[in-house]
């Protein structure tokens, strides 16, 4: 089968090979499918240049997210998920380099769920990781409660989206950080009720325009850096850093000492860290927001391109050049 393998550390358009490997066999706790779409995520930026931590050794296949038709399952899998030419959607074995950027892909049946028949899917194969990391994010980590005032950096990414939609289904007021006036807009469609450009101000300065200075009770970041070391100066009393994840490359450094003077937490999310029994539970809560329209799957996923046109589309996902999620799909070739 046809699939994208990272043979070298570096930049997409040179780290990523189009190549003929051979269908790997799922193992126990793995389901094999046919891809029919793959979502595209800045993990996947960092695993070409080798900085990720979950990296594979090379050559291997990225692509941590996948939809498509059960070929085959390995031992210990439901069979409900495992059955042959059930539509499965959910996270790949990146870990092992049999991600979703190939003909055939191996999913992780803890992390995988039948589609719902009336999705789209480019949309399946962006669900999981931005709106369960949301969930655990906002609902089980961050206790966000309705009328509370949340920040979400990096708002036009596809993790920052996912959390902008859900803090409003919350019923929080949202404010959201972007750059660009584009990416501001897109922001605003998701629902966020304020707006920070940070190319035109500081911060720390909108924040304290838009909510005068009462600062913000939870801070959802997927951003890191500068960013959250601006983000933890907006916080109000007893309020919540959401440790999501480090699109700057470098994750916050402030001191136990801060913390305790700024009276806030700093409290980490980590999707890998529940059962299955959670992820359903969760999963059940997220779908009935999609029925009831608070959680629009169309204006998370806004690109959706050509498998053969990978390495394009993660290097406008790494040059910033992007707007929620993209995703890769597969023709009568792939």
């Amino acid at each position: 089968m046809r699939a994208w393998q990272v043979v070298r550390a570096g930049e997409p358009a040179d780290a990523l090979e189009l190549v003929d490997v051979e269908v790997a066999e799922p193992p126990p706790g793995r389901v094999r499918i046919r891809v029919a779409a793959a979502a595209v995520g800045l993990p996947d930026v960092f695993m070409c240049r080798g900085i990720y931590r979950l990296t594979p050794e090379r050559p291997f296949t990225p692509g941590q997210e996948a939809v498509g038709a059960v070929v085959a399952a390995g031992d210990d899998v439901d069979p409900a998920i495992g059955a042959a030419g059930t539509v499965v959607m959910g996270v790949t074995d990146f870990v092992g380099g049999h991600g979703g950027f190939a003909g055939e892909a191996l999913l992780l049946a803890a992390s995988s769920f039948v589609a719902p028949s009336g999705m789209e899917p480019a949309h399946a194969s962006a669900f999981f990781i931005p709106y369960h990391t949301a969930w655990i994010g906002l609902v089980t980590r961050g206790r966000l409660e309705a009328g509370e005032r949340l920040l979400v950096l990096g708002g036009a990414g596809g993790t920052g989206a996912a959390a902008i939609q859900l803090g409003k289904a919350l019923g929080a007021h949202v404010v959201a950080v972007a750059g660009g006036p584009e990416k501001a807009a897109y922001c605003r469609k998701l629902g966020a009720d304020d707006v920070i450009d940070h190319h035109d101000e500081a911060i720390e300065d909108g924040v304290t325009r838009v909510l005068g200075h009462r600062g913000v009770d939870v801070v959802y970041d997927p951003v890191g850096g500068g960013a959250a070391t601006a983000a933890l100066r907006c916080l109000a009393n007893e309020g919540r850093l959401l440790a999501v994840g480090f699109a700057s490359g470098a994750w916050p450094t402030q001191s136990v000492l801060e913390a305790v003077i700024g009276n806030y937490s700093i409290v980490g999310v980590y999707v890998g860290a529940y059962d299955r029994a959670f992820r359903e539970e969760a999963h059940r809560a997220l779908l009935a927001l999609v029925d009831d329209g608070r959680l629009r799957l169309g204006d998370l996923v806004m690109s959706t391109r050509p498998f053969d046109e990978l390495p394009a589309a993660l290097t406008a996902l790494a040059q910033r050049r992007t707007l929620g999620r993209t995703v890769v799909v597969h023709g009568a070739a792939s």
